[in-house]
């Protein structure tokens, strides 16, 4: 942690904000130093997102006053927030992936010579901000060919471009790698040295003690408390967090696995370099682990069983049938479900309703003789969703994308229940999502267990796979490295056979 200034860079005063129906902010103040790196912490749904719009001219405060450099502010629209010294870095990257890094990084600011774009000017600027930051990217490579890390990267170039001296960074770490997580942690010292101030949210608690001077936590849109870094624990953040002790990161599992209800033999993908030849079997009330380093084609298998990716070779045997999936529509007509990664590009419709988002795999069954849909039906079977999944949801109107992405996984996974599968694929079903959130997911993957589903779960976590699984599927490079008992295995044994290969 750095020698930050003590000296206030801005100040959020009484900060309320109200939603229709909702108190989204109730009198939050924020005070961030110069030079400082200040983590925001709270569950979803805590106000950490909607402080950040406040300042950042997204959404326009009821009551309050934001001070930035001794003067007071109050931007009416990103725009302006930029050309005053603040930036943030979104979590979900709004990027033209069609232009190139350059122009994304100047778009509507271009350098002119006479009425026409100045290229070399423009090329020699974005390539003296990525020195500075020690970023390796060609700036006249197309964004839609770049990494998410890559992209993550020009963004923050991007917020530099603007003389920011206020960086807000939300959950910029959810997609890296452990080397990506350095490289950025880098370029935030680097930042820091230059006066710039960071605010960082994020949900990774070894990683806020690490990177944070100063943490701040909300909790139900109050602000809690300002504490310094080195005077905090993991157990003290969630403390503060969630109003309660959460000693018990994990549910006691209640499910105890039976026959073998999946076998996969030899299943190897028809484009190369992916997975190859990897045997494993499900029981049936089981929960399977998948372990790995990125890259280790983790995701691929599940998305094979799925049928979103093409098999060279290997068998898939259900309930001891040979069955093809070579579409998501064969695989759900089989009796599996998939809960994808990305929640937000491939898991869910965030302008559309929870009703509609809960029964949009399975429309087939709410039409009537006539064609139309049976809304009654539609009815009965959202807010089955809604209870049995505890959704936090005004409404079955309300739409998906105002809710906290604990309860956006939870109308997924419902949706996923009413097609009735035998086995759940879930990849990552917890990222994105805060301690308490957490565990009611965990609390559902335990008893869909025990209710008999054949469980897959991906995680990176690994504390999460040793307290959610029965057994672990270690990925090494494409190719299965062991499976291990749960009960019996370690972290150190997981990484060993992770690096096999």
């Amino acid at each position: 942690m750095s020698e930050a200034s003590t000296t206030n860079l801005l100040e959020m005063q009484n900060i309320t904000k109200r939603f229709p129906g909702v108190i989204a902010l109730n009198n939050v103040s924020l005070k961030v130093k110069a030079g400082s790196v200040h983590a925001l912490m709270g569950e979803n749904g805590a106000g950490k997102s909607t402080l950040m719009k406040c300042l950042f001219g997204i959404y326009s405060m009821d009551e309050g006053k934001i001070l930035f450099e001794g003067k007071e502010v109050a931007f009416t629209n990103s725009k302006q927030a930029l050309e005053n010294g603040v930036s943030m870095v979104h979590q979900e990257l709004n990027q033209v992936r069609q232009q190139n890094v350059m122009d994304n990084i100047w778009l509507g600011r271009y350098p002119k010579k006479s009425i026409f774009i100045d290229e070399k000017k423009m090329y020699q600027d974005t390539v003296a901000i990525f020195k500075s930051l020690d970023i390796n990217v060609d700036p006249r490579s197309k964004v839609s060919t770049l990494s998410v890390s890559e992209m993550q990267m020009v963004e923050i170039a991007k917020a530099v471009s603007y003389g920011s001296k206020i960086i807000v960074m939300d959950e910029p770490t959810s997609s890296l790698t452990e080397n990506e997580v350095d490289h950025l942690f880098k370029i935030i010292r680097r930042l820091q040295s230059e006066n710039v101030a960071i605010i960082y949210i994020s949900h990774k608690m070894e990683e806020i003690l690490k990177i944070s001077d100063e943490v701040t936590i909300m909790r139900d849109g109050q602000y809690i408390a300002t504490k310094s870094s080195n005077e905090l624990t993991t157990d003290e953040i969630i403390k503060l967090m969630v109003g309660r002790d959460l000693s018990q990161r994990f549910p006691a599992k209640v499910n105890k696995p039976e026959d073998i209800i999946l076998k996969v033999s030899d299943l190897t993908a028809e484009t190369q370099p992916s997975f190859s030849n990897v045997n494993f079997e499900l029981r049936k009330g089981e929960i399977l682990g998948i372990a790995g380093l990125v890259g280790s084609k983790r995701t691929e298998v599940v998305e094979a069983l799925f049928g979103i990716r093409a098999l060279k070779s290997g068998t898939i045997e259900l309930n001891g049938k040979v069955i093809k999936n070579h579409s998501p529509q064969q695989a759900i007509k089989n009796g599996f479900a998939l809960v994808t990664e990305e929640r937000r590009s491939t898991g869910i419709f965030p302008d559309l309703s929870v009703s509609f988002n809960s029964i949009i795999s399975n429309m087939k069954q709410y039409k009537t003789k006539s064609g139309f849909l049976s809304n009654r039906k539609v009815a009965d079977d959202t807010q089955w969703v809604i209870e049995s999944m505890q959704v936090k949801t005004p409404s079955q109107k309300t739409l998906i994308g105002s809710l906290s992405g604990g309860n956006q996984q939870k109308v997924i996974i419902g949706r996923w229940l009413l097609t009735t599968p035998d086995i759940l694929l879930l990849d990552e079903p917890t990222r994105g999502i805060d301690v308490g959130a957490k565990f009611e997911i965990y609390q559902l993957i335990n008893q869909l267990a025990a209710d008999g589903k054949g469980i897959i779960m991906i995680s990176s976590e690994m504390p999460e796979l040793l307290g959610v699984t029965d057994r672990i599927l270690v990925m090494s490079n494409g190719r299965a490295a062991g499976i291990v008992e749960t009960r019996e295995t370690s972290q150190e044994e997981i990484m060993r056979l992770a690096a096999l290969y």
